[in-house]
C-alpha cells in the first residue's frame, strides 16, 4: 500500500513515521526541497500544499492508495480533492471546505441551532468599520481560512481597521475577505477527537491560556478529562453534535470553543489533529488509542480494529503544552541554562527551543513566532502543576 501525505514539516513526521511502522510506502510532498518530513518518505515531491493540480500529479505519478494530512489547515482541502479526483476514502470536497473556512462554520452553526456570536464576512475595511459600528462592542477579524493566528486582530475602535483589515487578507486564500464577528469574553478551550462507527467522540480537551501582550496567542493549553469550574460533558456533546450534523464520514478533528454565559461558542474546528504535536503525542497520552494507526486505516479504506475508548488508566492523567514566555528586548541571548536537564526528565515528552545563544527572543505575533515549547504529563493534575513549577525554576536564559 501506498500513501501520499501532504505536508512535510516537523509536524507531520510522526504519521509518516507511524505510516511507515505499519508498511506502509509513503511518498510526501511540501514546499521546500529540505523538508523535514522528506527525510522519513520513500519518495518525496516538492510543492505548494495548496497546489491542487500538482498534488493530484504526484498521486497519479506513484499510484497510490491514500492521501492524507495532520495538523495542517491549508493541506486538508488539498486532500479532498485529489482523493475525490481519483476515488480514494475522503471526506469530500463540500467537508473540506466546511471545516476550513470560518465563515462557512458560522453559517453552519446558525442553520443548525448551535451557539454562535454576531459574524459578517466582509470584503472592505468600510464592511469591517460598518459592522463594529452596528454592532457597538468589541470585535474580532480572521482570515476566513488560515491557521497559526496569522492575521486575527481584536479590535476595539477604528483607529487602526483600515491596516487590520489588509493584513487578515494577506492570509486568506481570496485575498480580500476576512471573518468579522463580536468577541467572545471568557475561557477558551480546544477539543481533540476522531470519527467512530458510532458517531465522533470527543476525547481530549484543553483549557487555553494566553499571552497577556496578545489575547489571540495560546500560552498554555492544560489537557484534563475533567474540570471542576467547566462543564466537559456539555463541551464534548456541543463538539459531537456539530461533527455529527456535518456528517464527517472518518478521520480526526480539532475543535476551539469559548464559554460564555453559559453556552460553549464554537471558534473553529478542522478536519485533522491538533497542531503543535497535540495529535501525534498528547492524545494518545491522554486517550490510549491509536489514532494515527486509525487515520492511515481510514485513509487507505481498511477498518481499523484497534480500541477506540479511552481506558480507566487514563482518566485522571493530565498534559500540559507550554509555550515559553521570554523577551531579551533586543539583546542577544548569552546562555541557555537548564534545558539538558529538563529534557532529560521522563514526564517531559518534548521541549523545543526556537533561538539559540547570539539570537534576540522577542515576544510573538502569532503561534508561529513562539519561542519555544515543552510537552509534559503526570498522572494527577496536581504533580503535573509540581511538575511545571519546576520547570519554570530550572530553566533560565541569560541575556
Amino acid at each position: 500500500m501506498k500513501l501520499l501525505i501532504i505536508a512535510g514539516g516537523d509536524f507531520q513526521v510522526p504519521i509518516i513515521k507511524k505510516a511507515k511502522s505499519m508498511g506502509v510506502d509513503v511518498v510526501n510532498s511540501n514546499l521546500y526541497e529540505d523538508s523535514i518530513g522528506f527525510q522519513y518518505s520513500d519518495w518525496s515531491e516538492v510543492a505548494d500544499v495548496r497546489d491542487k493540480e500538482k498534488n493530484l500529479q504526484f498521486a497519479k505519478k506513484h499510484n497510490v492508495d491514500g492521501v492524507l494530512t495532520d495538523q495542517s489547515d491549508i493541506a486538508v482541502p488539498t486532500v479532498a480533492y485529489v482523493a475525490t479526483e481519483l476515488g480514494l476514502p475522503t471526506i469530500g470536497n463540500d467537508l473540506a471546505k466546511l471545516f476550513t473556512n470560518k465563515y462557512c462554520m458560522r453559517d453552519f452553526c446558525r442553520d443548525h441551532g448551535l451557539p454562535y456570536p454576531e459574524y459578517a464576512c466582509c470584503s472592505s475595511a468600510e464592511e469591517v468599520r460598518q459592522f463594529k459600528r452596528s454592532l457597538g462592542k468589541k470585535i474580532i477579524i480572521k482570515p476566513l481560512d488560515s491557521q497559526a493566528s496569522r492575521g486575527v486582530h481584536v479590535i476595539t475602535n477604528e483607529e487602526n481597521i483600515d491596516a487590520q483589515y489588509e493584513d487578515a487578507c494577506r492570509f486568506s486564500a481570496d485575498g480580500k475577505s476576512v471573518i468579522a464577528e463580536r468577541f467572545i469574553n471568557g475561557t477558551e478551550f480546544t477539543v481533540d477527537g476522531l470519527v467512530t462507527p458510532e458517531g465522533h467522540r470527543s476525547l481530549c480537551i484543553s483549557e487555553k491560556k494566553h499571552y497577556t501582550h496578545n489575547e489571540s496567542i495560546a500560552c498554555e493549553l492544560f489537557f484534563s478529562h475533567d474540570n471542576d469550574r467547566f462543564d466537559y460533558a456539555k463541551l464534548r456533546q456541543t463538539n459531537d453534535t456539530f461533527v455529527n450534523l456535518a456528517k464527517l464520514p472518518f478521520g480526526l478533528t480539532h475543535a476551539e470553543y469559548k464559554y460564555e454565559d453559559g453556552q460553549f461558542y464554537l471558534i473553529e474546528i478542522a478536519a485533522r489533529g491538533g497542531g503543535t504535536k497535540i495529535s501525534s503525542d498528547i492524545f494518545p497520552l491522554l486517550t490510549g488509542i491509536d489514532n494515527y494507526a486509525y487515520l492511515v486505516d481510514s485513509a487507505l479504506g481498511k477498518k481499523f480494529d484497534g480500541n477506540l475508548h479511552v481506558s480507566d488508566e487514563h482518566l485522571q492523567r493530565c498534559a500540559v503544552l507550554k509555550f515559553l514566555n521570554i523577551d531579551t528586548h533586543g539583546a542577544p541571548v548569552q546562555a541557555i541554562e537548564g534545558f539538558d536537564e529538563i529534557a532529560s526528565w521522563n514526564k517531559i515528552i518534548d521541549f523545543q527551543l526556537s533561538f539559540k545563544p547570539g539570537e534576540p527572543v522577542g515576544l510573538p505575533n502569532d503561534d508561529k513566532s513562539r519561542c519555544g515549547y515543552y510537552i509534559a504529563y503526570e498522572e494527577t493534575r496536581e504533580n503535573l502543576l509540581a511538575l511545571m513549577e519546576k520547570v519554570e525554576k530550572t530553566l533560565t536564559v541569560r541575556y
